[in-house]
């Protein structure tokens, strides 16, 4: 059983940047898959970025050149830096995690969520 606790949301003008971080508990967070999707209201909760267990990655084209998904194994923590932030980036921001060490880019194959932290980017 993985836990995923996230912190580092709020509210930033458009043009900001905010960095969010999700603690995982459980010994085995360097053999887990670790990703950022959002929500949106009255949206799909849809694939931001993802982390391998081996440190490859993987973004949504939007937030491309923008955002940079990163993991500290020592700490069971994955970050997620969000640069040149937009209204449109408003949304709760879940971390997830797989027991497969693979990328994956759909919510269906994450075995634990986080409760999500809220970002509001304003304009």
């Amino acid at each position: 059983q993985v836990q995923l606790v996230e912190s580092g949301g709020g509210l930033v003008q458009a043009g900001g940047s905010l960095r969010l971080s999700c603690a995982a508990s459980g010994r085995t967070f360097s053999s887990y898959a670790m990703a950022w999707f959002r929500q949106a209201p009255g949206k799909e909760r849809e694939f931001v970025a993802a982390v391998s267990a081996s440190a490859g990655t993987a973004y949504a084209d939007s937030m491309k050149g923008r955002f940079t998904i990163s993991r500290d194994n020592a700490r069971s923590t994955v970050y997620l830096q969000m640069n040149s932030l937009k209204a449109e980036d408003t949304a709760v921001y879940y971390c997830a995690a797989r027991s497969g060490g693979s990328l994956r880019w759909t919510k269906y194959e994450y075995d634990y969520w986080g409760q999500g932290t809220q970002v509001t980017v304003s304009s």
